[in-house]
């Protein structure tokens, strides 16, 4: 009893200390486990419902549909940006009459007991529209040179509209998951999924785990599609894309655990809201049929997504080619689910900054002042493009990801979040010279560009361009890119 009275006072002491400490306090946080990674958008033009595999050969493998509607295409590149230079081989083409021969759509990619898989939806010749899913087997070790075999038809409850087929495996059992016309429902497409006997046939009764009932997922068609399936901390995240593909297209999101039974409608729980969708400020319309794969370094989750730049389209959205394929990072709330933000505006994507001695707080700004706070929403408040500086001379400048032409700049040395009004004190004033963490090499500094020696830091929470000149004050003036 005495001793545990003792370790419960040392704990009051410790907490008191810490209150005292209070904002300037020198604790460090810890390297982020997911630093920072940007590519430039768009990865690539005219190509849609975008598959990304990594494999582990260093190669990263891509394939999407094409607008013509005709053929399987492969590139590969040693980093995710490289697609977007990467030559492109077809590996299959429509058959001239019959099945497999119309509406090429959604393919995707993955390595499977040591053969290469290839699952995509077609219609037939005597019916465009009577869509099924297809299985092709490759083997070889590069799946561009690799021998082709058709596996035939993925079999399901009905012969009817079927498509979006993805496979992956959680606790050591494969499944297939995809979107299907159920007969006895008023809608165009519901989520199934099934346990895997083989690469190309399902076993057991399919589960509906999803059909369209929200407003959001109806605006146009019925729709739940393009499943797409990502883990993280014990749960499974299953994202999906609803409505008509135009602008109204988003993604919604199913969650399970990873111990539950995934056959199991009731394992499963339902967003009711869109977890990703058009966002007019970034000029970014219509997100969705997504896939996931991880960055070069293997520390962070990607998005990998289709959507246009504009919004209006002229006839039937199936006929406008000029969805294309984008990547952005995945982040992770504190409760263990995914914040995917908003589509990110063309060019180099964002990054967060969080602070290097309170660890879940990020820089952000709110009514256009800047500062650092924890559980940011919504998440592009802490989303910065660093690009050139707008001074130049070899400086950065953060633009904010929500609020595009908008910048950090020192206003009587608070730093605010303000547009870009094209005179060159704003310049100067949303200009800095990004530093090796001063408090840690491994982080970020940013020193004002007109006034040296003064770096960006937090005090009391809001941002501040001053003269570090103590080893707290250091601290408050390192930030870690994430």
């Amino acid at each position: 009893m005495r001793r545990n009275a003792v370790r419960l006072f040392l704990a009051v002491l410790v907490a008191v200390a810490a209150c005292l400490a209070g904002p300037g306090a020198t604790a460090r946080a810890a390297v982020p486990d997911s630093p920072a990674v940007t590519y430039t958008n768009p990865i690539a033009e005219k190509r849609a419902d975008p598959h990304i595999f990594k494999h582990t050969d260093g190669y990263y493998y891509f394939t999407a549909t094409v607008p013509e509607y005709d053929r399987i295409v492969l590139r590969r590149a040693t980093t995710i940006q490289g697609l977007s230079t990467a030559a492109e081989t077809t590996i299959w083409t429509k058959h001239s009459s019959g099945v497999m021969g119309a509406h090429i759509w959604a393919p995707e990619i993955h390595y499977i007991d040591g053969k290469w898989y290839v699952y995509f939806a077609a219609g037939s010749t005597s019916d465009v529209w009577a869509i099924r899913m297809y299985v092709l087997e490759g083997t070889g070790a590069n799946p561009l040179t690799a021998t082709w075999a058709e596996k035939g038809q993925i079999t399901t409850t009905w012969q009817s509209f079927s498509l979006d087929a993805t496979t992956f495996v959680v606790n050591g059992v494969r499944y297939l998951a995809w979107a299907q016309r159920n007969p006895s429902e008023d809608n165009n497409t519901s989520l199934f999924i099934a346990k895997m006997a083989n690469p190309w046939t399902i076993q057991g009764t399919p589960a509906e785990l999803s059909q369209p009932t929200l407003s959001w997922e109806t605006v146009g068609y019925k729709v739940n599609e393009g499943p797409a399936l990502i883990q993280h901390g014990g749960k499974v995240f299953m994202t999906y894309s609803a409505s008509a593909t135009d602008a109204n297209y988003c993604l919604g999101m199913l969650t399970a655990s990873a111990t539950a039974d995934l056959t199991n409608p009731a394992s499963w729980t339902k967003s009711s809201m869109p977890v990703f969708q058009s966002s007019a400020a970034t000029s970014q319309y219509g997100p969705g049929h997504n896939s996931f794969t991880v960055s070069e370094d293997g520390r962070s989750d990607v998005l990998v997504y289709h959507d246009r730049g504009y919004k209006d389209i002229s006839g039937d959205p199936l006929n406008d080619p000029n969805r294309r394929t984008r990547v952005q990072k995945v982040y992770w709330k504190a409760d263990g689910t995914p914040d995917f933000g908003i589509p990110v505006a063309d060019g180099v994507t964002p990054q967060r900054f969080s602070s290097y001695n309170y660890a879940d707080r990020f820089i952000r700004h709110w009514e256009y002042r800047a500062r650092i706070e924890a559980n940011v929403s919504p998440l592009a408040d802490s989303q910065f493009r660093a690009v050139t500086g707008l001074a130049g001379t070899g400086t950065v400048s953060l633009e904010s990801a929500n609020f595009p032409g908008y910048y950090l700049r020192h206003k009587n040395f608070e730093v605010w979040l303000e547009k870009n009004d094209g005179t060159s004190t704003f310049a100067s004033d949303a200009s800095f010279y990004r530093r090796a963490g001063l408090a840690d090499s491994a982080g970020i500094s940013y020193e004002s560009y007109n006034y040296a020696g003064r770096y960006v830091r937090h005090y009391d929470y809001l941002l501040h361009v001053q003269t570090p000149s103590t080893t707290a004050d250091k601290g408050d003036a390192t930030f870690y890119a994430q």
